[in-house]
């Protein structure tokens, strides 16, 4: 391993930071903590003090929290969400808004085991006494409660599995469920009214993985999940993974909705997938299966039907429960998460 970082208890979610100045840091989520570490200090170390940080984590509760700290501040948890105002089951997967604009932190998407992707306007109008600021303490100037988010729903027919955003749009989020369908939806559009017992959600496009379609249309109990990724490059190519196998579509030539590329992914069922943002050619897969120990396997869709470069980080029975690659210069890295530990390595060498 090139770096190593001990969290307190087991680590359930991890992400990397992308943005320019801080693509040093990885936020990972434990049992009752959530800590950010940057990876360029020696050992690796906590981030105790900064330029003002937002982060949203969900718990097993079905609540969401907005966490905000900044080195004149202290930090501030601030609850919404919920079963009593969002969502009924477990939740899955969580973004922010995508492209680059003022709005990119202001709506969060989460998706759910009860069907339902929610946007939430983190920051809503003030009610109508007067114009009133937020503080970063979750209070307005008249010291009244910050108003609660509110949630735009869309439901869809099947448990949803992952969801994610993309530099170069804030109108679509990418969502998957777990039957093998993705949509590609247009969060933005006005909703149209359509009679009682049908969806009502702006999908613009719906891609079928057919191995994990026909599947469960079979009857054959699900053991996995199917992850999806935009390639951070482009807005025509998404991968994803559904049990033992990968897929590659590309929106510039639909084929019905049908992969371009489908191969053999993983022999246990595939739990992550993830693009590369720096060498966007490159994906990895993860497994939760831990009868292989805690593997990962980086494909290039240069040489799609190779291969892949399989990472062992630990033996069985342990598992990678999350992995994000970084977006720092040079060679690409991956942080992974396996046990309480954050592992940090390459996936290749600088060439002399």
């Amino acid at each position: 391993m090139d770096l190593q970082f001990d969290h307190p208890t087991q680590i359930y979610a991890l992400r990397a930071c992308h943005t320019d100045d801080a693509t040093d840091l990885v936020a990972i989520a434990g049992s009752h903590s959530l800590q950010v570490v940057s990876i360029q200090r020696y050992p690796p170390s906590a981030v105790t003090a900064g330029p003002l940080s937002r982060l949203a984590v969900a718990t097993e509760d079905f609540g969401l929290h907005l966490l905000s700290k900044s080195s004149t501040e202290a930090e501030y948890i601030y609850p919404f969400g919920g079963s009593l105002s969002g969502h009924h089951g477990l939740i899955n997967d969580m973004t922010f808004c995508g492209g680059w604009s003022e709005d990119s932190s202001r709506y969060l998407a989460t998706v759910s085991d009860d069907k339902m992707l929610m946007v939430w306007d983190l920051h809503p109008p003030a009610p109508a006494r007067g114009a009133r600021q937020d503080n970063e303490d979750g209070m307005d100037d008249d010291d009244e409660p910050r108003p609660q988010p509110t949630a735009y729903v869309i439901p869809f027919p099947h448990p949803l599995t992952s969801i994610s955003s993309h530099p170069h749009t804030s109108k679509e989020f990418l969502v998957s469920d777990c039957r093998g369908s993705v949509y590609l939806t247009d969060w933005r559009s006005d909703p149209v009214d359509i009679e009682e017992g049908n969806l009502r959600h702006s999908s613009l496009v719906e891609l079928v993985e057919p191995y994990a379609l026909s599947a469960s249309c079979m009857g054959h109990p699900v053991k996995w999940s199917g992850s999806t990724a935009w390639r951070s490059d482009s807005v025509d190519i998404i991968g994803g993974v559904f049990g033992t196998r990968f897929s590659i579509w590309d929106l510039s030539n639909m084929r019905g909705g049908k992969p371009a590329v489908t191969a053999q992914g993983t022999l246990d069922g595939g739990y992550r997938f993830r693009w590369c943002r720096t060498y966007p050619e490159h994906f990895g897969i993860s497994t939760q299966s831990p009868t292989r120990g805690a593997t990962i396997q980086v494909h290039n869709t240069n040489f799609v039907q190779a291969q892949p470069t399989v990472f062992t980080l630990r033996q069985r029975p342990q598992f990678v429960c999350d992995f994000d690659f970084l977006s720092l210069p040079g060679i690409p890295r991956i942080a992974a998460a396996v046990g309480k530990s954050l592992l940090v390595f390459p996936i290749g060498e600088e060439s002399s």
